[in-house]
């Protein structure tokens, strides 16, 4: 009985240690089956800067190599500037859908709203080590900080490499170098020229660590280069045939040779994607300091290609076909749920993105990406839509940020591009495809419209500081000088008025009433009032058919809602209290959560159909509005 007893006793243990066994190798099998994930991300690197995209004055011998073994995108789009495209890469959504328009800045008010989910958090939930090194710009308070967004560690300059401050412990200009949260070092401007190589070895170490702990990892490395201004290596300075900008361009490739090496040193390479790709094109008003956009038309800070479309490489052994390129269409917003699926996740249901899983497509099993259209927001103003090889110009567009150069052919919308037969944006063919320019049309409408009724707010702090004690002086504002009140029974469109005629804004509760009158067949467009300038204000102004009232907090603080607006007659309510921010419209409203009241009143004129001065919204059209006013009323509690 004892003898039957331990055989039955010894048959339970074996079938727990094959139970265990077996769990053991499925979970083996699955680590290995997900890829690890390496996003090389560069600042201000145009279409035209590196030799797998036609360059011959930069030699890239490591990119070069990891086009010849991987997949070349010709079609992949960003944003017009850096936050914008690192918000759209880290959030899968359109930067305006986040709140982030544009650019934040040093102690700002916003930042990546702590509420989005990033591509960090989903991986980080799959059992990811994850890692940010290099420039973040989303927001430099703790708030916004990588360590709140997903990433188990960061290492890296919080912003650009141009929006240093002067420290009060030694009088001197720096950027602060971070560890995580806290402040490691404050980097005087020659200190930059380390910095490419310590991202390098950080993203290295962390490499060598997950493979140490046998665990799959994502690695987020956004270069600090190829922002102006430049400072290569001094292994690299004065070694490139293009002065400066070559000498980084080659300390960046040198990077991402160091990259793939240790992922093929350590065995991962055939575990592992590299996508390699850019978050705008060049700062082409920087001349000899600037890239090249190469075939494109545009630069950073537009929406023609130059501005948007980037150098883009996926890496990974054994899995992507070697010396192979595509044109199909995809971009930053497709990197989240590409990745997340990849990684063996779900999307969450209840979160929209814009983004698509281009899985199939990037890694060769399907010819086609499912992504065929793109959107070209320039701020919170769609400017242009894409669909297959056609382009539509919806808007005026620039050449590029601080280019002063005004092409006669750019300053309207309404143009059509074909660009599978002309990539440079010369041609415009909407009189011989009237049809195509109606469908791209209704694209763009239907997007602007969804989008304004799904817009999320971006983050929000109270009382920002720098990360470090500055010795920065504010300006004190100006006494603001009583003037006659205005009679809002006579306000009519063009009129301007001395701020003083307005009770004092400083933390009041904001009221504006007005009724207008739009033709029947036309689209609201153009400023109805303005007050303030780039300090603070507020503003009421429509693009399009939808109405806009922004407020600014600061230089560079924002709170922006939207609404549609229908025809005829229009009772229109905008309010700003310090719990609610909103608009209604006729039947028509939205709200959000209020960032604030303005902390002093502003100092530039009340206008009526006009902002002639400083815009308090630079995404304001600067016509006057096409409608007529029956009445106007701003009131303050």
């Amino acid at each position: 009985m004892i003898q039957a007893l331990h055989r039955t006793t010894l048959r339970f243990r074996m079938k727990q240690l094959l139970l265990f066994l077996l769990v053991w190798m499925s979970l083996t099998e699955s680590m290995s089956a997900r890829p690890n994930l390496v996003l090389i991300f560069i600042d201000d690197m145009g279409y035209g800067d590196i030799g797998p995209f036609g360059s011959q004055l930069n030699r890239t011998p490591h990119l070069d190599r990891m086009a010849k073994e991987g997949r070349k995108l010709t079609s992949f789009y960003a944003a017009p500037v850096c936050s914008a495209s690192r918000a759209q890469l880290l959030t899968g959504c359109y930067a305006p859908r986040v709140g982030v328009p544009g650019v934040f800045f040093p102690a700002g008010r916003n930042g990546l709203n702590p509420q989005e989910h990033t591509v960090a958090e989903y991986l980080r939930e799959l059992g990811y080590a994850t890692m940010c090194v290099g420039k973040w710009h989303l927001g430099d308070q703790p708030e916004f900080l990588p360590t709140r967004h997903g990433f188990d560690g960061y290492f890296g300059i919080p912003y650009s490499n141009d929006m240093g401050r002067t420290a009060a412990a030694t009088g001197k200009r720096v950027h602060p170098l971070l560890r995580d949260d806290k402040v490691a070092e404050l980097l005087e401007d020659e200190g930059q020229r380390r910095i490419t190589r310590e991202y390098t070895e950080e993203s290295v170490k962390f490499i060598e660590a997950s493979a140490k702990a046998d665990k799959n990892f994502f690695l987020y490395l956004p270069h600090t280069a190829m922002h102006v201004p430049l400072y290569p290596h001094p292994d690299f300075a004065g070694k490139s045939k293009n002065g400066v900008y070559g000498d980084w361009v080659e300390e960046v490739d040198w990077s991402v040779g160091q990259v793939l090496g240790a992922l093929k040193n350590l065995k991962l390479a055939e575990n592992t994607l590299v996508l390699f790709t850019s978050d705008n094109g060049p700062w082409a008003s920087k001349g000899k300091a600037g890239g090249v956009s190469g075939p494109l038309r545009g630069s950073k800070g537009c929406t023609l290609e130059g501005g948007v479309r980037e150098p883009t490489l996926a890496w990974w052994p054994g899995t992507i076909a070697p010396g192979t390129e595509s044109a199909g269409i995809a971009g930053t917003t497709d990197v989240l749920p590409t990745f997340v699926s990849l990684a063996g996740g779900k999307i969450k249901q209840d979160v929209k993105i814009d983004g698509l899983d281009v899985s199939d497509w990037l890694l060769g099993k399907a010819e086609q990406s499912p992504r065929d259209t793109w959107h070209y927001f320039r701020g919170t103003q769609l400017q242009a839509v894409r669909q297959g090889p056609w382009k539509l110009a919806l808007t005026g567009q620039s050449l590029g940020m601080g280019i002063r150069q005004r092409d006669a052919d750019l300053a309207k919308g309404g143009r059509l591009y074909n660009l599978e037969q002309e990539i440079g944006e010369q041609t415009d063919l909407a009189i011989q495809h009237p049809e195509i320019v109606a469908k791209l049309s209704k694209i763009g409408e239907a997007i602007s419209t969804e989008l304004a009724a799904n817009k999320r707010p971006a983050g929000f702090v109270e009382n920002p500081v720098t990360l470090y004690p500055t010795t920065g002086n504010k300006r004190r504002s100006q006494p603001v000088k009583p003037a006659k009140p205005i009679d809002w029974a006579k306000v009519k469109l063009g009129d301007s008025y001395p701020t003083g005629s307005l009770p004092n804004l400083k933390d009041k509760s904001i009221s504006i009433q007005a009724t207008l009158d739009i033709a029947a067949g036309e689209k609201a467009h153009g400023i109805l009032i303005s007050h303030g300038g780039s300090a603070v204000g507020y503003t009421l102004y429509a693009k399009q058919g939808i109405l806009f009232f922004t407020v600014r907090l600061g230089q560079n603080a924002f709170q922006r809602i939207a609404t549609r607006v229908p025809e005829g007659n229009l009772d229109i309510i905008a309010r700003l209290n310090a719990k609610k921010f909103s608009l209604h419209v006729g039947k028509n409203s939205t709200e959000a959560k209020s960032q604030g009241l303005l902390d002093k009143h502003p100092q530039e004129s009340f206008d009526v159909g006009r902002d002639d001065k400083n815009l308090v919204d630079p995404e304001a059209p600067k016509e006057p509005i096409n409608g007529r006013f029956i009445n106007l009323k701003v009131s303050t509690q």
